[in-house]
């Protein structure tokens, strides 16, 4: 399972992996897209239960894909079920009491050239792009636009 979440990896541009998925499994289904500020995105999907259309019997049933705010891939976790957002990110930045709970088993991860502690964009001194009037705190961190 180590070596089917690097080779995905490899990918370090979010069109490219979701292409390699599509190569290699013809169906994919997404779960969730969660934003975490204005820099962090995690990408739910969820694989096909056999592996039968890359005739790989070793894959994860969901996968989620971090990435930064251009598609540039931070991150590839494996799971067996729907890890809970909250306890992801607990798990992440466990300092931050916003976030709690319990994440469900990681069977593999892999950190690409992308990667940076996403805990450093919660802080209140992070950066953004928003003017300081046009934006509010996301609850756990981050920046985001005011309605």
């Amino acid at each position: 399972m180590q070596a089917y979440v690097e080779a995905l990896s490899q990918h370090l541009v979010l069109g490219e992996l979701l292409g390699a998925l599509t190569a290699l499994h013809g169906d994919w289904t997404l779960l969730a897209h969660w934003k975490q500020g204005e820099f962090h995105h995690d990408l739910v999907v969820a694989l096909p239960a056999d592996g039968s259309a890359s005739g790989c019997k070793e894959i994860p049933p969901v996968l989620v894909i971090a990435t930064n705010c251009n598609g540039g891939v931070k991150e590839v976790l494996a799971f067996d079920t729907l890890p809970d957002r909250d306890a992801l990110w607990h798990a992440r930045c466990p300092e931050v009491p916003e976030f709690g709970g319990v994440l469900v088993p990681l069977l593999a991860r892999v950190r690409t050239e992308h990667w940076f502690d996403p805990c450093m964009l919660l802080r209140a001194d992070a950066r953004s792009e928003l003017k300081p009037s046009c934006r509010k705190r996301q609850r756990g961190g981050g920046w985001e636009p005011v309605a």
